[in-house]
């Protein structure tokens, strides 16, 4: 059957119920968002008059749960306009009103019996066929259909969204022996295309997939560390990035989460896993114990293995906790041979090698940790999964590893890796010596660019369900690649689309990216269909590489600079006047250069998650890659005879003064940087590619057009030149902005105004080119402008100076 999902019910308000209302409410569901009416009046209620009966006061408790997320750091919004799609009730008042809703997602107390009755109102008003879900994290999700229809039972399972649902990816989906088949493989798609997730098909077992393997790995790691005599700061260096890990690590991490989540979840897998073999390793280590005593949970009490406090001098300083003393002290600079050897390894999966073999600590941690996890998991087979790439899957999108468990012991060997578990006291399950023994060496491999996963009942290899529809650049680049030099390669994705890839550091954009763009669009107008400007890395694009510019300003090599910033601006230009469609996919970080790029595309497919802006401010320049212009070309087909010309302008001026950077591709949109009739938003990351390479078909077949070169953008000359200055001139005044800011700024009004114009006049793009250009110049001679792009080379932070 067809189903929409238009309209959601979310039962409970709590951290998690907010921001999964938050998420819908992103992609552009109704949400009605319910939760209990409060037994007892506030004093301010009653000074006010107010009864129990007042709308106000029933939904007090749901309104200010809402309220409070939405201030919430990082938002669970993609923008304030959507918090409108956002209905909020009560329980007492309200639920009849679910009966018009698709789908109903519970999310109150971790209390079987509470949720029960719950579900007792749900099926009175619920319409026959809506789907029902639970976000339990340790309830069998079989005991809460006790009793319920045979309608509810076959529309209802397990969906367990992790916290926060807008950033981390992972959905658990967890069926009982009663729910439809349809409703999963339904739920399974939703959850990957339209909410964006990694969707992992789950068992109803203890902490289903995600927590119970990562709770393991956790408690396994908490106990290793008195043995291998660690300190905080060591875990946390030889755990996070050089791993594949987050930068927050071990110890970070489990303070942000809250000590007091990971110590239940481990109480749980302890009270209701009696026949696993690492039962014991659920326990909690003394240390653990009494912070927990001590009520030492992490931020929410503002110290857990970390603390924060002012010292002598008044600066903030954040203490390590000596896990020996339980006392806290200042962090020791942690140095390792391993994490020196690694740092020259781009690729995480070939750094796993390194660390196997090791002789120092990281090395040691390493093997304690993996040999035992790699036991666990392959443990774990049949009992919390038939497939081995789910577990990955969950751990991935759940803990935000960069790579799931089998696939570092791909990476360190399978055959290798069993026999250094056996010196460790750790034995792989017998299905993995059967893979061996019948000659397949790898759980994974790469067939024809797809993703493949041994398959333990078949003895075979198969297809990782959906990989066909995805486009992994690592896949593909040993065999498609047909150009590469040391900043960008192009790809061939197939079907007449070419894909350029950035490889520099953060994606950085210098010579080398700009002839690979250009080389790409000669390609494809000779032989090709269209070109895709994407990657796989951490970010599409960190701007232009701003110590190539240092170094020729320092030099004083305005010449050679002057060709590199028209090289720039003719590749931006060329993205936007080429006789093929180029699409241009940005994601995470897309600023600067990058940002300029995605300006010129004939359509930008972007990832939800895209924080794009113009920064150029920072390091005390104005937009020199036709991101100006652009502006300019903008503001100037946005005046309207009924409006104040200069408000227009100012608007445009504003986002680069200030260097906005959108926190979402739907404030991109907002802030002006991508137009919407350009636009397009994939929820799911991994589909970004495919997306855009899709569009670019889809723009060819539809008989694209090379566009003409503009030659009637409206500036407004002197007439809005005079309130740029007047504007910065105050601004300096009040001391907001400093006096290079003002320098900066008046070049920027200078550019977007078209000069020195004695009357509004049309010009070309080549013309504010040509400005913008000599602007980017003039401000590079300026000697505080190389302080900023010093402080950002060296320190890695902007400098208003």
């Amino acid at each position: 059957m067809n189903r929409n999902i238009s309209k959601v019910a979310v039962l409970g308000s709590g951290i998690m119920g907010s921001r999964i209302a938050c998420h819908f409410a992103n992609i552009g569901v109704e949400v009605l968002l319910l939760d209990i009416a409060p037994k007892e009046l506030l004093p301010e209620e009653q000074a006010k008059g107010l009864t129990l009966e007042s709308d106000v006061v029933k939904n007090r408790i749901v309104n200010a749960a809402l309220q409070n997320t939405l201030k919430s750091n990082p938002s669970p919004v993609y923008s304030k306009s959507v918090v409108h799609k956002i209905t909020t009730g009560n329980f007492t008042t309200d639920m009849s009103k679910i009966a018009q809703c698709d789908w109903v997602i519970e999310v109150v107390v971790e209390n079987l019996e509470v949720k029960k009755t719950v579900f007792e109102q749900v099926e009175k008003y619920r319409r026959p066929g809506t789907l029902i879900t639970s976000n339990t994290s340790g309830i069998p999700i079989h005991m809460m259909e006790e009793g319920r229809s045979e309608d509810f039972k076959a529309h209802f399972c397990g969906t367990h969204f992790f916290n926060p649902p807008r950033y981390l990816r992972l959905l658990e989906i967890i069926p009982t022996k009663d729910t439809k088949k349809e409703v999963v493989d339904f739920l399974m798609e939703y959850g990957d295309k339209f909410l964006g997730k990694t969707t992992v098909l789950c068992k109803d077992t203890p902490a289903f997939i995600a927590n119970r393997v990562g709770v393991y790995s956790i408690m396994a790691l908490l106990h290793s560390v008195e043995k291998l005599n660690l300190t905080v700061e060591e875990v946390d260096k030889y755990t996070g990035p050089a791993l594949g890990r987050p930068k927050s690590a071990t110890f970070r991490t489990s303070d942000v989460v809250g000590l007091d989540t990971m110590i239940k979840v481990a109480k749980g897998l302890y009270d209701n896993c009696p026949e696993d073999k690492a039962h014991d390793l659920f326990k909690l280590p003394t240390y653990v114990e009494k912070m927990a005593e001590n009520n030492w949970l992490g931020d929410k009490t503002k110290q857990g293995f970390y603390k924060k406090i002012k010292n002598a001098e008044g600066k903030s300083e954040i203490l390590a906790l000596d896990l020996k003393t339980l006392e806290y002290k200042p962090q020791q600079k942690v140095k390792s041979a391993t994490l020196e050897m690694t740092k020259t390894i781009d690729k995480v999966a070939d750094r796993m090698k390194v660390f196997a073999a090791a002789k120092d600590k990281a090395g040691e941690l390493f093997r304690t940790s993996f040999f035992g996890l790699f036991e666990y998991v392959s443990d774990r087979i049949p009992e919390i999964s038939d497939e081995l790439y789910r577990i990955d899957d969950a751990m991935r999108a759940g803990f935000a590893w960069e790579l799931g468990p089998f696939e570092v012991w791909d990476a360190v060997g399978v055959k290798e890796a069993i026999e250094g578990m056996k010196a460790y006291g750790h034995e792989a399950a017998a299905w993995v010596h059967e893979m061996l023994d019948a000659g397949f060496t790898t759980f994974y491999r790469i067939e024809n660019g797809v993703s493949q996963y041994y398959d333990i009942p078949s003895k075979s290899y198969k297809n990782v369900p959906g990989a066909e529809d995805l486009i992994i650049l690592d896949h593909l680049r040993a065999t498609k690649t047909i150009y590469k030099n040391a900043g960008a390669s192009i790809i061939d994705l197939g079907d007449g689309i070419l894909n350029v890839e950035f490889h520099s550091k953060m994606n950085t954009i210098g010579g080398d990216t700009l002839q690979a763009i250009n080389k790409a669009i000669d390609l494809a107008e000779k032989e090709y269909r269209g070109v895709v400007i994407g990657n796989d890395g951490g970010n599409f694009s960190a701007g232009a590489n701003v110590g190539m510019i240092f170094m020729m300003a320092v030099e004083q090599e305005w010449y050679e600079l002057n060709m590199a910033i028209r090289m720039f601006q003719n590749t931006s230009m060329r993205i936007r006047y080429s006789a093929v469609p180029v699409v241009v996919a940005p994601f995470n970080l897309t600023l600067g250069g990058g940002c300029e790029f995605s300006l010129h595309a004939d359509h930008v497919q972007m990832s939800a998650e895209t924080y794009m802006g113009l920064v150029e401010f920072g390091v005390g320049v104005i937009p020199g890659g036709g991101g100006t212009k652009e502006f300019a070309l903008r503001a100037g087909d946005e005046l309207k005879d009924d409006q104040i010309a200069q408000n227009t302008l100012k608007e445009r001026f504003l986002t680069i003064g200030t260097a906005k950077v959108s926190t979402s591709a739907q404030e991109a949109i907002e802030l002006g940087y991508i137009q919407k009739e350009k636009a397009g938003i994939t929820m799911n990351r991994s589909r970004l590619l495919a997306d855009a390479k899709a569009k670019a078909i889809e723009l060819a077949d539809a008989g694209y057009t090379k566009p003409v070169q503009r030659k009637d953008i409206k500036v407004l000359g002197n007439h809005g030149l005079g309130i740029v200055y007047a504007g910065a001139n105050s601004m300096h005044a009040g001391n907001y902005i400093s006096e290079h800011d003002q320098k900066i700024s008046e070049k920027l009004g200078y550019v977007m105004c078209g000069g020195d114009l004695s009357a509004p006049t049309e010009v070309s793009e080549q013309y504010l080119l040509d400005l913008e250009r000599e602007a980017f110049l003039q401000l590079c001679t300026e000697r505080k402008t190389l302080e900023r792009i010093q402080s950002i080379i060296t320190k890695g932070k902007p400098l208003r100076n």
